[in-house]
């Protein structure tokens, strides 16, 4: 056999190998299923889905560390079985242990809301009982009367953290989603001026449909941000207009508590809200809502009426 020969095998093997195992700075990883029953998957470089439930669980607070992406990284596609069909797509991670969220930190919305730039992140909270899938309905709760829409970039936690300097912040991020932060601005101004209150409703908190490890994404103070409603784009921004990054944000939370492996982080949305908008223009029964985030794709939710 000739050297050329041989060369070229040599090439053609090393290629089959690259292909056959996820690259660890590239996951993408989802849970597909029936409500209750996802199973953890990824994504591969043809977009398909791969199931990965007979290695792990699930994604959750177990597999979010370094090492552990890293160890799901080293897997074998030809040991991943593809997914057949066009399953439910649901919350990308499980076991969260709290939302929290930014208020006010976009430039552009900030004055749109006619409200002074906040000196410190404005900290508030989602209730985990608002996660759904990024595919499933949102549904209008009963007496409400400004339900608004807002597309943010959701950070997952990787490792427990407390008192973090901005320098070790990308160390405990597990990777990036997209997260719309659905509000009801009539509980949230107008009865008792709670944020928490007017944002933790069921189906609130639709995230997904996938978590990017976070090296996948170069610049994650460089994405697009945007929404549409009925298919006219409301939202056009880039989280470059953040008052406060991603790394001002997490290491000012740990300061104030503990953030566990799951938690998830809302940072914000830009402006092109529906209560921003003169008039005003609130979702409705049968609105469809787009949002998404460059690098992390998109959702897509039906506004349902009242259980």
């Amino acid at each position: 056999m000739s050297r050329n020969n041989l060369a070229a095998i040599a090439v053609a093997f090393a290629t089959f190998v690259c292909s056959s195992v996820v690259n660890a700075a590239e996951l993408t990883l989802l849970r597909y299923g029936p409500l209750g029953e996802e199973k953890p998957g990824l994504i591969d470089s043809q977009g398909q889905i791969r199931d990965l439930s007979a290695f792990i669980d699930d994604i959750g607070p177990a597999n979010l560390s370094d090492a552990a992406l890293d160890a799901i990284a080293q897997i074998s596609l030809r040991e991943l079985p593809l997914v057949q069909g066009d399953p439910r797509i649901g919350v990308p991670v499980t076991g969260t242990g709290k939302i929290i969220a930014i208020g006010f930190n976009y430039v552009n919305h900030a004055a749109e809301m006619e409200v002074d730039l906040p000196s410190e992140p404005l900290v508030f909270m989602k209730a985990t009982s608002a996660l759904t899938g990024p595919f499933d309905n949102v549904i209008q709760p009963r007496n409400a009367l400004k339900l608004d829409y807002e597309s943010e970039l959701v950070v997952v936690i990787g490792r427990r953290a407390q008192y973090l300097s901005e320098d070790e912040v990308f160390d405990y991020i597990a990777g990036y989603t997209v997260g719309h932060d659905v509000s009801e601005r009539a509980f949230q101004r107008e009865r008792g001026g709670q944020f928490t209150k007017g944002k933790s409703a069921d189906t609130f908190a639709p995230v997904g449909p996938y978590l990017v490890t976070r090296d996948a994404i170069g610049d994650v103070q460089s994405l697009s941000i945007w929404s549409e409603v009925n298919g006219e784009m409301r939202q056009q921004g880039n989280t470059a207009d953040m008052v406060f990054g991603v790394k001002q944000i997490i290491s000012h939370l740990s300061q104030f508590m503990t953030l566990y492996p799951g938690d998830l982080i809302f940072t914000g949305t830009p402006a092109g809200v529906g209560d921003g908008m003169v008039p005003p223009s609130y979702l409705k029964p049968g609105d469809v809502v787009r949002v998404g985030v460059e690098g992390l794709d998109f959702q897509r939710q039906v506004i349902a009426s009242p259980r």
